[in-house]
């Protein structure tokens, strides 16, 4: 399993809840390598052009499949052309989380502070044209500031660096957010979905807190390359599945508040369609707002 991020980022911990359950479906061992670079091109271009036998799979989100085919002029590769969808597995909220100490305590007051200082803070992500960066990226449009953008090699990097207080903000997905909330390390703002996270509960979204109709979500979902055998397609798809309907499986997702898609958005094709949408859904706002790169 290719995760295209860095090792403790949010892709990262969907991989490994499903490793070992994986394994036991395919009745085969199940060894995650990470490889990040590129907003997650990188890994991504690696599952592109490998072997369509079946023994790498990518882990692919809304960065690697979606956002990267319009916010780079020229990605590594076609997410169209280039896979064989297999399952989508989940959906994951974004949050917007600021360094303990910023002086603010929602998201009308964030947007105050960034306005007066914005040509003085920062905002991290786990990547250049990764959801974590589009997702404020696309905040920080809808507020109108212009802020130095800090790519790290993945989420869990740059959660790193706003405990540190070495960066002011990161829109990261819950997976990461959740413990560091919870400790009281980061200061939440608002989840970036129209409403409330069941496991967020307490934290309003932005839509609540004044951003009509703004949302920004990631999701997860394997991929195969281009022509491989449908039976191995299937097999995959199948163990997946069944790994998703394990409930101690079901359980630890909950528990990083990561929402498993239902059975009636797990097919293969269902996938494909998906993900042809997606690409038109974001392709808008990253031509609107400019956020094209080389």
């Amino acid at each position: 399993m290719v995760v295209p991020f860095a090792a403790g980022g949010p892709m990262d911990v969907v991989g490994r809840i499903l490793q070992s359950t994986l394994g036991d479906a395919l009745q085969q061992q199940v060894i995650i390598e990470n490889v990040g670079g590129a907003g997650g091109m990188t890994g991504t271009a690696k599952v592109a052009k490998s072997t369509p036998d079946g023994y790498q799979f990518l882990l692919g989100n809304v960065g690697t499949q979606a956002v990267s085919q319009t916010l780079y002029k020229q990605p590594l590769y076609d997410t169209m052309t280039d896979f064989t969808p297999v399952v989508l597995i989940a959906d994951l909220s974004l949050v917007l989380v600021a360094r303990k100490d910023l002086p603010v305590s929602n998201l009308q007051e964030f947007i105050a502070y960034a306005k007066a200082n914005q040509d003085k803070i920062q905002f991290a992500s786990g990547g250049a044209g990764s959801a974590t960066h589009l997702g404020c990226a696309l905040l920080n449009a809808r507020i109108g500031i212009n802020v130095t953008h800090v790519p790290y090699r993945g989420g869990g990097l740059a959660m790193q660096d706003v405990i540190a207080q070495r960066v002011d903000y990161l829109c990261v997905d819950t997976p990461v957010a959740m413990p560091q909330i919870a400790s009281g390390t980061v200061k939440p703002i608002a989840i970036l979905t129209r409403g409330r996270s069941p496991s967020l509960l307490n934290l309003a979204s932005a839509q609540e807190q004044g951003l009509t109709d703004f949302e920004a979500s990631n999701w997860s979902a394997f991929f195969l390359p281009k022509g491989t055998p449908a039976a191995i397609v299937q097999k995959l798809h199948d163990a997946t599945v069944t790994t998703m309907n394990n409930p101690t499986v079901q359980k630890r997702f909950k528990e990083n508040g990561i929402d498993l898609v239902g059975p009636e958005r797990q097919s293969s094709d269902y996938l494909a369609k998906f993900v042809a949408s997606e690409i038109v859904k974001w392709a808008g706002p990253i031509k609107a707002n400019g956020l094209t790169s080389e």
